[in-house]
């Protein structure tokens, strides 16, 4: 049975897993891109992403919210799915840390020793055997790689067929509306798809729902311009953007604000 509160606080959890969702499938895709030219992935990319547990990062934050908000409805199906995936990703992402670990420090130091020329033979087969124990890590990241990307491409697809549910949600229109280039980064091809799934093919319901959440939240100039939007709606909005850099230009704390 679903929590009080969790019911309560299920618009923001909603508005919360959805963008940190989207940040992560961003992050992660723009540094397998680097991966893709590179062949590596970076260690202090997946530390910072993962966090620690009196520190956490952004995957680990999302999987926490995905715990509360999944687990919490029920017998619903494509939430279990979800809630499973967020989780995989994160686990995946701490194996792609440590193989970065690996290949960081210990690499470079068991190719010098190969080099060495002083060592006895057993000691030089030993340091081969463990050295290609090693270097079977530039595989392992190439299987984990591939594996997030197969799960960052069937959560937009859950998300795709979730989210409609949520179409209400204001707090969800106004991240859409706010930070559309997000979206437009984490679901690519698939945005329109995402928004004709909530919204139908007349965005302005988006639009006013979003200046609900703003004029709520105190920000007047912000809803106008959603109000904007919504009297010709059209993706990406015309005036969230402009007015967005207006406001944080004169007022530094809507930055955040707008976010959370």
């Amino acid at each position: 049975m679903a929590k009080p509160w969790v019911i309560a606080k299920r618009p923001l959890f909603v508005r919360d897993v959805m963008r940190d969702f989207c940040l992560a499938a961003a992050r992660l895709e723009s540094h397998f891109q680097d991966y893709d030219r590179t062949g590596a992935v970076s260690f202090s990319f997946f530390d910072d992403i993962l966090g620690r547990q009196n520190s956490k990062g952004l995957l680990w934050r999302l999987k926490d919210s995905a715990h509360l908000l999944f687990r919490d409805e029920g017998s619903e199906v494509l939430g279990e799915y979800l809630d499973w995936a967020l989780g995989y990703i994160f686990h995946e992402c701490i194996k792609l840390k440590e193989d970065a670990y690996q290949q960081m420090n210990y690499k470079p130091r068991f190719e010098n020793l190969q080099q060495r020329l002083d060592l006895p033979p057993e000691e030089q087969h030993l340091g081969g055997e463990l050295f290609a124990v090693i270097s079977q890590t530039s595989e392992s990241i190439r299987r984990e790689v591939q594996r997030v990307r197969f799960i960052l491409f069937h959560c937009k697809r859950m998300f795709i067929r979730y989210l409609p549910r949520h179409a209400d949600n204001s707090l969800l229109a106004r991240l859409f509306y706010l930070q559309w280039q997000l979206v437009e980064q984490a679901f690519r091809s698939y945005t329109e798809e995402l928004l004709h799934a909530m919204y139908g093919s007349d965005l302005s319901r988006l639009y006013l729902l979003a200046a609900e959440s703003l004029e709520a939240g105190g920000w007047e100039q912000e809803a106008a311009a959603a109000r904007m939007d919504a009297a010709s709606p059209q993706w990406p909005p015309r005036h969230a953007l402009d007015e967005g850099r207006a406001s944080v230009a004169q007022r530094p704390e809507l930055s955040s604000n707008l976010t959370t």
